[in-house]
């Protein structure tokens, strides 16, 4: 009955909505099968031998993922890896002919530096840490000619087999390396894999290798190899020092995944890679820093095992890695150290310079010079200023362009406050359910999810401005111009529409942003559909629903390429929103949904924004805005019905097993302290693992006011890492089993050789013992008092740690097995007391850890590990 109340006008207008629902359904299918790579067909394990395989790739993914397992910093599986790495290049060496001089290397990297991560300044010592090094060449190669880096980690983070991150790099660069000997391709310049085993320990292979390896001055171009994910777009998230990596990239690759946009997110993001060590701090080597991206979930998980490698990722990857191999050797700007210092700048541009580019569903790569966007990404603004005099000038007064100009203006603030609302309004909704509902991030383990709820009300947002000033109020005299008043109106909305987007396009340009190739595109194509509807409406009219399709169908290329990029935006930063930190209450609680919320409100703004001019006037009816607001609020009803984790999309908790000793074998306590990354708290976890909350408290109430919080000292031992937690909580457990397995534990020492300077500084000589602990993986110290120097990063202190109301202090994190003990000097600047507080991570569980994370449900993924923490006043 209430379809016969709609007058002709809804009609049309769900007739429009019902199109363009299709139209975006197709483009949403083929965005899906391409950022999952369904467009790559992998090759066999017997594809010919000059062809890169996925499936003999695999195979070395499955040995390290599946037969040596875990490859973290004190453990057996990093020894096994290395071996076998090794070995890998060893039987590469020997099927090559004679024509090929193959050098393989096992090195030892030792170093000290301070750096910034996650936000904050630290220190890090490390030792007796392996790389891996291959380097092929022709026999008639020099040791000192320029050379072409690919680098990948085989070490992973506790808790995780690794197959994604980053066996998945290491296995490409074998296969690489064999498609090298096997495929009759000499290659004119050296090539160096390198395997290197410390990534996870904040990029110290790197480090070791940009600091102390022969051939680091011969390196002139690179490509990092690296996983956040287990596949999907191997995206080039940064490129530089320069613009020549990125034009050979353009020219190269097999399947471009790369958008210069990324570069401008990448920073935000909590991580980092090894294309700092080679680009930024310990080198200006230009190179690609290209990461598997899709299936976030699983990154640093014990879920990133073989079988969730997306097909086609490696087998693209592949493809491309090799044509860019190829095409960087081959190249005249491949320069050594000294040549590079010699010849500065290179032949597209200055140092530092970044070129735009962006990729078309890994079809091609459209790439232009920061000073050719000077002059395109200035165009479409200079026509949005001059268009006023252009249409008004040739048959009226300068008053009437600026009349026009006014018009103009309105249309512009009017599309800008749609574009506000579509984001506000997703943002209003996800609060309003979580005021409802019992956890947050129901859309995590159902992506779909987040689409459903929160596009149909930022369609309403887009459309509101609308219907609110559905009679658009005009400067213009109509009566003197000649035109109908539905024309101008139309002209204004989206001369309007197209000055908002001009006007984003420039300030991207002025801020020296690279993102500003999507709101280019975006003006670029609908001033092209702009003349298509023109010339329709002499055809058809205003009124006809031809010329709102001619429209329409001119805008579907940008549209698609819309879809494409905000797609892979949103799927990317949900799967991520599993990590990102838990945040204290009472708001930390909806920062989750309310980011994807509005990042999903704004890709609908840029996917649905340039229809708005043209379309706007069939979709802005009440009935319309009644379907679509009903529609988000039966998808946030039933939304509760939606459980947020699952074996496909993990619920990550920590458990630590903290153990505060004093002297070499007494224990002063133990607990267990957990902790979470994202907003649905410890309680949702012990409301779900009801065997884990009955093991640690029998059966009493368990909440935040009842149990001990955990507090940042617990947790020192993986900072940086501890920012994220909020909330922590600690259990108090028994002895027995840590004293059954260690004989000693860590102990610092100090000499009797302290001295006392003339100025009044005082140095301290310590000595550093792990104990009997066998699988360490780092140990961290946590110096507060007048620290002025120490013996470590040649001689340099960080700027100090500030966290919550504790006294500044200064972190230093050490790593690497040996039989010596730690040796070091602290120099204090007064005769005041430093104290040294101290935590080593162990691999080992014992059995009530081991038991305790037994417990939790298969959907959570527990990162289990020990901690000895110990104090010191010197």
């Amino acid at each position: 009955m209430a379809l016969l109340r709609l007058s002709s006008g809804d009609i049309t207008g769900f007739k429009v909505f019902f199109w363009l629902m299709i139209l975006y359904g197709v483009i949403s299918y083929f965005v899906y099968s391409a950022i999952h790579m369904k467009f790559v067909t992998p090759l066999g394990a017997d594809a010919p031998l000059d062809r890169f395989s996925e499936a003999r790739a695999i195979e070395h993914v499955r040995v390290l993922a599946e037969e040596i397992g875990g490859r973290q910093e004190g453990s057996p599986g990093l020894r096994q890896a290395a071996a076998y790495i090794k070995k890998q290049s060893e039987l590469i060496k020997e099927r090559a002919d004679s024509k090929f001089r193959i050098e393989i290397e096992e090195t030892v990297v030792n170093g000290s530096f301070n750096m910034m991560f996650l936000g904050q300044s630290i220190s890090l010592t490390y030792r007796n840490h392996t790389n891996i090094l291959m380097r092929i060449s022709s026999i008639d190669s020099q040791d000192c000619d320029p050379s072409v880096l690919l680098n990948g980690h085989f070490d992973t983070p506790p808790g995780s087999p690794g197959a994604g991150d980053c066996g998945s790099c290491v296995a490409s660069l074998l296969e690489l390396a064999r498609l090298t000997v096997d495929s009759g391709w000499l290659p004119p310049r050296p090539i160096i894999f390198l395997f290197n085993g410390a990534e996870e320990l904040f990029m110290l292979g790197s480090h070791g290798f940009m600091t102390t390896h022969r051939w680091r001055d011969t390196v002139g171009a690179f490509i990092n190899v690296e996983a956040s994910g287990t596949g999907g777009f191997d995206l080039v998230c940064q490129s530089g020092p320069g613009s020549w990596p990125s034009y050979v990239y353009a020219q190269s690759a097999v399947y471009p995944m790369a958008n210069s946009a990324a570069q401008d997110f990448f920073g935000s993001i909590p991580g980092d890679t090894d294309y700092r060590m080679f680009a930024k701090d310990y080198g200006d080597i230009p190179g690609l820093d290209t990461i598997f991206l899709l299936g976030g979930y699983f990154y640093h998980t014990s879920f990133d095992t073989v079988d969730r490698l997306l097909p086609g990722s490696m087998q693209a990857r592949g493809d491309n890695m090799f044509s860019l191999m190829k095409a960087f050797v081959n190249s005249s700007n491949l320069l050594t150290a000294q040549e590079r210092e010699s010849f500065r700048a290179d032949a597209r541009g200055s140092k530092g310079e970044r070129p735009l580019f962006f990729d078309y569903y890994a079809h091609f790569l459209v790439i232009y010079s920061r000073r050719q966007a000077l002059v395109l990404h200035t165009i479409p603004f200079a026509i949005f200023l001059l268009m006023p005099l252009l249409l008004r000038l040739p048959t009226g007064s300068l008053f009437s362009s600026f009349s026009a100009y006014y018009d103009f203006i309105k249309g512009l603030l009017y599309h800008a406050s749609g574009i506000i609302l579509a984001i506000i309004f997703p943002m209003a909704f996800s609060v309003l359910r979580l005021l409802f509902s019992g956890h947050s991030m129901n859309w995590f383990a159902n992506p779909h999810l987040a689409f459903l709820m929160f596009v149909p009300c930022s369609i309403v947002g887009l459309l509101v401005p609308r219907i609110l000033w559905r009679q658009f109020p005009l400067s213009q005299d109509v009566s003197a111009l000649g035109l109908s008043r539905e024309e101008l109106v139309d002209e204004a909305r989206f001369w309007g529409a197209f000055g908002f987007y001009t006007l984003l396009t420039l300030a991207y340009l002025i801020s020296g942003l690279s993102g500003g190739f999507v709101t280019f595109l975006l003006s670029a194509f609908m001033l092209l559909a702009w003349i298509f509807y023109y010339l329709s409406t002499k055809y058809f009219g205003h009124q006809s629903l031809r010329s709102t399709a001619c429209y329409v169908v001119a805008l579907i290329p940008c549209l698609t390429y819309s879809v494409y990029f905000g797609g892979f935006l949103a799927v990317f930063l949900i799967e991520k929103m599993g990590m990102t930190g838990s945040h204290p209450p009472p708001h930390g609680y909806f920062i989750p949904d309310v980011i994807v919320a509005a990042i999903i409100g704004l890709v609908t703004g840029w996917c649905f924004g340039p229809l708005l001019p043209v379309v706007g006037k069939w979709l802005a009816k009440p009935s319309i805005i009644h379907v679509l607001l009903h529609g988000s609020i039966v998808a946030l009803a039933l939304s509760s019905q939606f459980f947020p984790y699952s074996n496909d999309a993990p619920k990550r908790v920590v458990l630590q097993h903290s153990i505060q000793t004093t002297d070499a074998n007494q224990i002063l306590g133990a607990s267990f302290d957990f902790a979470v990354v994202d907003s649905n708290s410890l309680m949702f976890v012990f409301k779900h693992a009801p065997e884990v909350a009955k093991e640690l408290r029998g059966n009493q109430e368990l909440s935040f006011d009842t149990v001990i919080q955990s507090d940042f000292e617990t947790w020192k031992g993986i900072f940086p890492i501890s920012a994220l937690f909020s909330r922590a909580l600690k259990f108090p457990t028994t002895t027995e089993d840590i004293l059954a397995r260690y004989r000693y534990f860590p102990l610092l020492t100090s000499s009797n050789s302290s001295t006392m300077s003339t100025g009044g500084s005082r140095r301290v000589n310590l000595e550093f013992s792990l104990g009997s602990l066998k699988e360490v993986w780092v140990a961290v110290l946590n110096i507060t008092g007048p620290l002025s120097n120490w013996s470590f990063a040649n001689h340099k202190i960080p700027a100090p740690v500030k966290i919550g109301n504790r006294p500044p202090s200064y972190v230093c994190r050490l790593s690497g097995a040996g039989k010596e003990n730690w040796t070091f000097w602290l120099e204090a600047s007064s005769s005041e007391a430093l104290r040294v507080d101290i935590a080593v991570v162990d691999l080992y569980l014992t059995d009530s850890t081991s038991k305790l994370k037994s417990l939790f449900p298969s959907w959570m993924d527990v990162t289990a590990f020990t901690s000895f923490l110990s104090s010191y006043i010197l």
